[in-house]
């Protein structure tokens, strides 16, 4: 229900207890409908809607002239959503007397903006703001009604590409489901359904909240099971988030374990299983209502919103950032450019980290809760809003929208359309200009190279350029099982590891709009930490033409010593390698120089001489045929062998 409704049921109210008054002097003479009229009132008074129309039906057959029945009648039929036939009455109560009641021209206006009439709206608007009678209440909520009759009637005449599809029976049911949440590649999707699980004394229903779990396979959903224990309780479960790569989920659950209120949770999956939520502490929740969590890809920061002390009025959005150490920091609020007086709901912050997408009634829009999308700008801070339009947007309340780590596909949660029942889950093509930067993935698994069993590795991705982490992650322990998001615009290292094993490496470029675009498939074979064992370092540049270490080398040159002070037994052989272009003198001295540039850099960084070598292969034991430049590319390289591992 609108906002805006808000006001028009406080003044209807207290307009009908006026009709009570012994005094009250009605605008007919007809005893018969005054009496059907006072009917009426009783019938509404007690919530009993069809029984008031039909004898408010019988006064206005008596007299069509009754100008309290037109206003009464209107009230009620706003009521139950039937605005056509509540505007007829309105426009019949003004054309009687204008000045008897002049609320009605803003009744009138929000009857008519239900029915995507604005432009008739904003003039029935003007006209109730020409009375001198009006509060400054009232005129500050007309002014609103305006300005969203400018914005919704432009809207309206430009609508954008909009065609949503119901998601289908595999997900959708007789009753509500919503706030749908999907991994980075599409396969995997969480959200909640909501089901009627009795009534209690008073004949109220009694709703239970759970999250559904659907994968994809073929390119179809399969049906939505129940996400179980422990995250499903006999409480609700809702408002959550799934990480990207599908390890964590992050929900709203409420007078939990000794906790006042709504508070974040958060689950981890390891081994095919959900860990028991954590509820995420008191430096990040607060006394009031704090909900609708989304984790960034990188899963340092998490949006959310709260009713705490210190926004802006309403609901805002907040955000924490993770420290090094793996705690959260103090909430902080968006500020104004994001939040409003208003309310704010369901953030969603995409893979990209640059774009998120909300609700608000705030922000100019439609009339109701409507969906915005903000980007970071070249200065790092968050653009103004940018509404999505009409049809996406309505009169209705929108919200709850998901965008996929590609951006060309939106996903949400709808009653307006005639679907399975309640609340379906809907997706619908996002048009160009309100995309997102296209995200790419690297998914696979991960297996001991010897015996193919599944391992439980860590992943870091690595900005080459600056040698920061910009995303941990790990693999499952049941499958070997991974997924790591590579935001655009930069070359990636990717570093996997485990205790016991030689770390593996591989890197990729997201610069180019093609690049984005491409999903990586990896079956890595981590080898164990054993004499003979042999690994290529895929992120070690030197200069063109030089044996000069390049500075995006040090992230993997700082994991090389990582790993041999983890592994103070292991001695290891650095080599260098050349393809075939050139001469066999000149290839010889490149590669060893280039070797025992990396057998320098490793000493500097606090290894023992005593464990390391280094030797120069030139071009005699290429890795791939020289004849083109894909294979020229993996026969330049360095590698490192363990030698021995001391007893």
């Amino acid at each position: 229900m609108k906002k805006f409704l808000l006001l028009f049921f406080s003044l209807q109210v207290a307009f009908t207890i006026s009709y009570a008054q012994k005094d009250y002097e009605f605008r007919t003479k007809s005893k018969g409908a005054i009496n059907s009229f006072k009917r009426a009132t009783q019938y509404y008074d007690s919530k009993q809607n069809e029984q008031a129309i039909s004898e408010l039906e019988k006064a206005l057959k008596e007299d069509n002239n009754f100008l309290e029945a037109h206003i009464l009648i209107a009230d009620i039929y706003t009521d139950v959503k039937q605005f056509d036939k509540s505007a007829e009455h309105y426009k019949t109560a003004l054309k009687i007397d204008p000045g008897y009641f002049p609320q009605n021209f803003m009744n009138l206006a929000k009857a008519e903006m239900q029915m995507n009439e604005f432009d008739s709206a904003k003039a029935h608007l003007d006209i109730f703001l020409s009375y001198k009678s009006r509060t400054m209440d009232l005129r500050e909520k007309a002014e609103k009604l305006v300005k969203i009759c400018n914005f919704a009637s432009y809207a309206v005449k430009h609508p954008v590409p909009f065609n949503p599809v119901n998601l289908g029976d595999s997900i959708n049911s007789e009753v509500d489901e919503y706030l749908p949440a999907l991994t980075a590649d599409d396969q995997t999707l969480v959200y909640t359904r909501r089901r009627v699980m009795g009534t209690d004394r008073l004949g109220r229903k009694d709703y239970n909240e759970d999250f559904y779990i659907s994968k994809k396979e073929n390119g179809k959903w399969m049906e939505a099971r129940n996400l179980g224990e422990p995250i499903n309780t006999a409480g609700n479960e809702g408002a959550h988030c799934i990480s990207p790569d599908g390890m964590f989920v992050y929900f709203t659950a409420c007078n939990r374990e000794g906790y006042k209120g709504c508070d974040l949770y958060f689950s981890r999956r390891s081994g095919g299983r959900w860990s028991p939520p954590v509820n995420m502490g008191t430096t990040v929740n607060s006394d009031s209502w704090d909900s609708q969590p989304s984790i960034s890809a990188d899963g340092k920061t998490i949006y959310f919103i709260s009713s705490r002390p210190g926004g802006l009025g309403g609901k805002d959005i907040w955000k924490t950032s993770k420290n090094e150490n793996g705690s959260w920091n103090a909430p902080e609020n968006m500020g104004p450019v994001i939040n409003t007086p208003e309310d704010e709901f369901s953030p969603f912050i995409h893979p990209d980290n640059h774009t998120m997408y909300f609700s608000s009634d705030g922000h100019p829009g439609m009339g109701g809760t409507d969906l915005f999308y903000s980007r970071v700008g070249d200065d790092g801070k968050w653009q103004t809003p940018v509404n999505l339009g009409y049809p996406i947007n309505t009169t209705s309340d929108e919200s709850s929208l998901f965008v996929n780590a590609s951006g060309d596909m939106a996903f949400f949660a709808s009653s307006y359309f005639k679907g399975k029942g309640g609340f379906d889950i809907y997706s619908f093509e996002l048009y160009p200009e309100a995309r997102p930067i296209s995200v790419s993935y690297v998914k696979g698994s991960v297996k001991d190279k010897n015996s193919l069993a599944p391992v439980e590795a860590d992943f870091e991705v690595i900005d080459i350029a600056n040698g920061k982490i910009i995303a941990n992650s790990f693999s499952d322990k049941t499958n070997g099982e991974f997924l790591v998001c590579l935001p655009s615009g930069k070359d990636y290292a990717l570093n996997v590891s485990k205790e016991g094993y030689i770390f593996y490496s591989d890197h990729f470029s997201c610069k180019n709009p093609a690049d984005r675009k491409n999903a990586y498939q990896l079956d890595i074979p981590l080898s164990p930490a054993k004499a003979g064992e042999k690994v290529v370092l895929k992120n070690i540049f030197f200069q063109t033409n030089s044996f000069d270490l390049a500075s995006e080398s040090f992230p993997e040159l700082n994991k090389m010593i990582a790993f041999l002070k983890h592994n103070p037994k292991v001695t290891m052989e650095v080599s260098g390698h050349t393809d075939n272009v050139g001469d066999d003198k000149s290839n010889q001295a490149l590669s060893e120089k280039r070797a025992k540039s990396v057998y320098d850099y490793l000493l500097k960084g606090g290894v023992e001489a005593a464990r390391l070598t280094f030797k120069g292969y030139g071009e005699t034991k290429p890795l791939a045929a020289n004849e083109k430049e894909e294979g020229r590319a993996q026969n330049r390289r360095t590698e490192f062998t363990i030698t021995a591992v001391k007893n």
